[in-house]
């Protein structure tokens, strides 16, 4: 005879699976008359990583009628992946008030909305997200009654991971032994807009200054120089760049009399001078900028033929389409200041270089027993990249030259080449990028800079990457280099997911197999697959043989449901490659047609 406990009680099936919780329990009701009529929906309906993220959507509707004072409805999402051996929490949406609203066409439902993330890795895709539906008690450590689990998604499509960037080489810089070691060091200086205190952070080269005063290098002559931009902040001070120079000027001397012992400021001979109003060194950063041709035509028209005053010309460049780059890449290298030093040093000959740079290494002998030049070129004498990289590293801790930390950055970049462990690989890559950001700091150009953010981001620190990137394209430099830094930081944005970021940075680069591929990738992404297909048309006149290439026409075929130029397309990138076969069995992209005679046949 059952038990009379459990006649007037619907859900009591559900509820004689959970141990210690009676049977007539109003959880098990509250379970029940939520999922009768439930809707989930997730968009997009196959998950797609964005940027560093996966981001979607989740829509649960449930009957009104299952509220109850105390109990909640939840659905808890996981994401399972690795054949389920793993799973990672997504998130929850529960029932309670405050979290839900009325459905507008039906009253008698509930409606949550909400947005989820989790962080993309390789090993998620392929994987699924499911949710585990329960009712709980709302009271601190309540009862709870689990219902049966929901799959409501596939994941991941990986489609905007096909981003194409090629890397520059990048050589160790020449050395040589130079018996004469006299020179000309000049060190540029930035300030913040409408100031004249000299900083200590990015870009100063306040400690490169002070290392060369306590090197002690007989001092002859020092030559100050200091500027503004023309926006309002530094133009209201007729006297600010005076004021920079002088800031500099007394910066030098009191780093003289407290730090060095050969030189004194009564000996040496200060040159300097104030730059106002400078239409000339404007327009000679905006011709080394990524501006277009016909936009630098416009500014050298606006300021050379334009009649006006100066701050009147400056306040018709806000007018230029084009005037968010000037304000942020041109305006900032502006407020500079220049310190030029010429100065002596002993001569030396080159014979005993290679023996003493070991017994320096090996810690046998003092580190001044060579200059700096010295120790650094006789790295080129060993083959062996350790050791290339302990008599850098021994130039760096002795000299703290640009060109020390430059070489030893190259060599771990080197190292990181030939490591198969990425956790190595990558600690390799971390430190050339820390190597090379000392050396831009002592030496701070747009190439340089380049080489800092290239590094962070072959070693996926990508926030880094792309500060590097803008900051090399605020200091200026040939065409041909910012044209690199801009297509590099295109693709770096497509990889964090900006898209129109990315496209505006490819506006300022050339024509490039790299930002061919890449603009299509944008148009993909964006949902223009003819306009994609058109790009990479034109990709094909560059490498006919790229396998890459007709994988990704493969996809816009695929997402536009055309099966025959789908098979076209992948058979040829397969033909060239055979490793996109087993891509193209595991790329979501391809679900509608994975099972199909055609699609396997391509694979064969």
């Amino acid at each position: 005879m059952p038990n009379p406990l459990f006649r007037f009680c619907p859900g009591y099936l559900l509820l004689g699976a959970v141990a210690g919780l009676s049977a007539c329990s109003p959880l098990a009701s509250v379970l029940k008359q939520a999922q009768t009529g439930q809707e989930l929906t997730v968009q997009p309906t196959v998950l797609e990583s964005n940027g560093e993220n996966v981001l979607f959507e989740v829509t649960a509707k449930v009957p009104a009628s299952h509220l109850r004072k105390g109990a909640a409805y939840n659905l808890g999402l996981s994401y399972r992946y690795q054949n389920g051996l793993r799973e990672d929490t997504v998130g929850r949406l529960t029932f309670l008030s405050g979290e839900y609203v009325y459905d507008e066409q039906h009253k008698d439902q509930l409606v949550i909305h909400k947005q989820f993330s989790f962080p993309y890795s390789p090993q998620k895709s392929p994987g699924e997200l499911v949710a585990l539906p329960d009712a709980h008690e709302t009271k601190p450590n309540g009862k709870r009654v689990k219902g049966k689990e929901i799959r409501l998604a596939r994941g991941i499509v990986t489609t905007s991971r096909l981003v194409v960037r090629q890397d520059t080489a990048i050589t160790l810089l020449p050395e040589t032994a130079d018996n004469n070691m006299s020179g000309t060091r000049v060190l540029p200086f930035f300030f913040d807009a409408g100031k004249a205190e000299v900083r200590n952070y990015l870009g100063t080269n306040v400690a490169a200054l002070e290392d060369f005063i306590e090197a002690n290098q007989h001092t002859q002559k020092v030559m100050i120089v200091a500027g503004h931009s023309p926006d309002s902040l530094d133009r209201h001070d007729p006297r600010l760049a005076d004021k920079r120079v002088r800031a500099l000027l007394t910066y030098y001397k009191k780093r003289v009399d407290t730090d060095s012992y050969l030189n004194k400021v009564s000996q040496i001979d200060f040159e300097t001078e104030a730059y106002h109003r400078r239409w000339d060194l404007f327009l000679n950063k905006v011709q080394q900028s990524a501006l277009k041709p016909a936009q630098i035509d416009s500014v050298l028209l606006l300021v050379n033929d334009t009649p006006g005053t100066y701050a009147q010309k400056e306040q018709s460049l806000h007018r230029l389409s084009f005037y968010d780059y000037l304000d942020q890449y041109i305006y900032p290298v502006m407020r500079f200041g220049t310190v030029a030093v010429r100065y002596t040093a002993p001569k030396r000959y080159d014979s005993e270089i290679y023996l003493l740079s070991k017994k320096i290494v090996e810690k046998q002998t003092e580190a001044d027993a060579l200059t700096p030049e010295e120790l650094r070129y006789s790295a080129n004498l060993t083959p062996l990249l350790a050791e290339k990289q302990r008599i850098y590293e021994t130039a760096v801790a002795t000299t703290g030259l640009w060109q020390a930390y430059h070489n030893l950055a190259v060599v771990l970049l080197q190292r990181s080449e030939k490591e198969v462990n990425p956790k190595v690989q990558r600690a390799y890559l971390r430190r050339a990028a820390v190597n090379f950001t000392l050396a831009a700091h002592r030496n701070p150009t747009a190439e340089l800079f380049y080489r800092v953010g290239s590094a962070y981001h072959r070693a996926g620190d990508k926030l880094e990457a792309l500060q590097n990137y803008d900051y090399a394209i605020k200091l200026g430099g040939p065409r041909a280099v910012l044209s690199k830094i801009f297509a590099d930081k295109a693709a770096l944005e497509i990889e964090v997911g900006q898209l129109d970021d990315a496209l505006r940075s490819l506006s300022f680069s050339s024509k490039t197999y790299q930002n061919i591929m890449n603009r299509a990738l944008i148009y993909v992404l964006k949902g223009n697959y003819q306009g994609a297909a058109d790009i990479y048309a034109l990709a094909i006149g560059l490498r006919p043989q790229d396998p890459l290439l007709y994988y990704c026409l493969a996809v816009v075929a695929a997402r536009q449901q055309n099966e025959p130029a789908m098979a076209m397309h992948l058979r040829r990138a397969v033909q060239l490659d055979r490793t996109f076969a087993n891509r193209a069995v595991e790329d979501l992209e391809f679900r509608d047609f994975a099972k199909g005679k055609t699609f396997l046949e391509v694979l064969r």
